[in-house]
């Protein structure tokens, strides 16, 4: 089971981890089959790339290449393939020169974060091939989810499944695997192996964790999360059948990776997520503004571990509002991570554009106009550094604060990919203890004083917003779960001012989620790909 971490449209090079990976099956593990991912050949999801004229001869080529430089051993592969004017999501079995065979995806997701049926057409027949004397069925990620798909491998013949994924994390979606896998191998009592990709593309990880099923649906190897390489999975082939020993073809016990707790696998998503995104985008570094707050306190231990403290730099920007604690607080997460610290104070860098603002805002109150200034004033800054530097700003907002507008346009908002994109608030707590657990890099006193942006005097959080509990669960039943307004309401937890207030507070503010960073997806409703909303509608709450 060969899941690795590819890079989308890099053919040449993800073609040599192929030829490399399939030597390295033989030789070091003297495998007779290794199996990739889902469009290994392009990368995961290729986009309108498959679109690209010159995608037939790349691919062409490629498989030439396999098909020259892999020898004895099964290579089963995923790639785009176009067959009379059509473009199909394929999975090739290459042996000793020959392209025994090709299987065409027959299930097309087209939802959530999936755009299949843009690209694909869809297959109608189940390939089966014979592999060193088994026959085994081939099928793709979607395949898996229905029945008919497998169903007709087995009356074609197939005494073993291979599937071959590309399944993005999203929390719970370890669980729903396993499930789904268990009900399909007892329906058709064959055993499975699911491999799946490993690596980012932009907000979308691929932890990796693949694994097999016997034909009872029992997971008997599970490959381990978040690793990309070679990983085992050992069958029992039986001369003939027996009342004792069905079926013919059974997957053996082997090595089972350690179960993940919803931390640590969305810390690690997040984590690789961002790694992913700097190391194929070759980014020198990332720069932050480190706030004193819980957020970027979060974001600056995420950066570290996804890249190493001497590539990551931290900039305190204190204002007037800046309180002393902040500062302290800042200082030691800073020391905490061993990185560079900066502290660029932007008192006269406001004074300034507020003295050149000065005629327009005659006979104007102070109003919020004056806090976004210190916050877009801190995003110049940032931007500055990025720019000379070559580091990519990562900004430090939360779910929560994006889906009710909370963050401002151009200020701390401005940034090249956003950590916490889909973590709301009451996350973000957990994942600092979690992340705390593994070694001491968040003052406590980060954790438990009440959040605020200090853009005013005393100002909190929960001055502008209910607090973070009420406000996560009505942010999780509009946005998880599509509740409406009086489903919410129905529950009983909530005033219905509250209810209405926050619902609406997350539609006029799509504009700014458009212009927000891209951002590792960690739920089955992230903002970008998939939750999509007009930001121009007459659509009203309640109604």
């Amino acid at each position: 089971m060969a899941q690795l971490d590819m890079l989308v449209g890099d053919i040449k090079g993800n073609t040599q981890k192929v030829i490399t990976a399939a030597k390295q099956a033989k030789q070091n593990h003297q495998a007779k089959v290794v199996v990739f991912p889902e469009l290994t050949l392009t990368g995961y999801p290729p986009e309108d790339l498959l679109l690209r004229p010159s995608l037939e001869s790349r691919i062409e080529q490629a498989l030439a290449d396999i098909l020259e430089q892999v020898h004895d051993i099964y290579v089963v592969v995923g790639y785009p393939r176009r067959i009379n004017g059509e473009l199909f999501n394929s999975a090739g079995v290459i042996y000793n020169g020959s392209l025994l065979g090709e299987y065409a995806k027959q299930k097309l997701p087209n939802y959530q974060v999936f755009d299949d049926k843009r690209y694909f057409s869809e297959g109608q027949d189940p390939t089966v091939i014979d592999i060193d004397g088994v026959k085994v069925g081939l099928s793709i990620c979607e395949d898996i989810w229905h029945p008919e798909p497998i169903a007709k491998a087995k009356e074609a013949g197939a005494e073993l499944i291979l599937n071959l994924n590309a399944s993005p994390f999203h929390i719970e979606k370890m669980g729903e695997r396993e499930l789904l896998l268990h009900k399909r191998a007892v329906e058709t009592q064959l055993p499975i192996v699911y491999v799946n990709y490993m690596g980012a593309q932009d907000e979308l990880v691929y932890e990796g964790g693949s694994f097999a099923v016997n034909s009872r649906g029992q997971k008997m190897v599970q490959a381990p999360w978040y690793e990309s390489g070679l990983f085992v999975a050992d069958f029992m082939i039986h001369d003939e059948l027996s009342r004792n020993v069905l079926p013919r073809v059974e997957v053996c016990a082997g090595d089972v990776a350690k179960a993940l707790t919803i931390e640590e696998s969305v810390y690690q998503s997040m984590v690789l997520g961002l790694r992913d995104y700097i190391e194929k985008n070759r980014f020198k570094g990332i720069v932050l503004g480190l706030s004193g707050g819980v957020d970027s306190a979060l974001t600056l231990a995420v950066a570290v571990d996804a890249i190493g403290a001497d590539r990551v730099q931290a900039v305190m920007m204190p204002y007037t509002y800046t309180s002393s604690m902040s500062l302290e607080d800042a200082e030691e997460e800073a020391k905490l991570l061993g990185v560079e610290y900066s502290v660029l104070p932007i008192e006269s860098m406001v004074k300034a554009f507020s003295d050149i603002l000065a005629p327009e805002f005659v006979g104007y109150p102070k109003d919020t106009t004056e806090e976004n200034l210190q916050a877009r004033t801190r995003g110049v800054t940032l931007m500055a550094i990025s720019n000379k530097k070559g580091y990519m700003v990562v900004t430090t907002g939360n779910k929560s604060e994006m889906a009710v507008g909370y963050a401002t346009l151009y200020g701390d908002m401005v940034g090249g990919y956003s950590v916490l994109k889909d973590v709301f608030k009451t996350l973000v707590f957990k994942l600092c203890h979690y992340r705390n657990s593994l070694g001491y890099v968040i003052p406590e006193r980060v954790i438990t004083r009440p959040p605020s942006a200090e853009l005013a005097p005393d100002q909190k959080d929960e001055d502008s917003l209910p607090d973070y509990d009420t406000l996560d669960q009505i942010l999780h039943m509009y946005i998880e779960q599509d509740m409406s307004a009086e489903e919410i309401l129905a529950t009983k937890q909530f005033e219905r001012d509250t209810v209405y207030r926050i619902l609406r507070l997350v539609d006029i503010n799509e504009y700014k989620r458009r212009q927000a960073p891209t951002g590792v997806r960690l739920t089955a409703r992230g903002f970008g790909r998939d939750r999509r909303y007009p930001m121009t509608n007459g659509w009203h709450i309640g109604e």
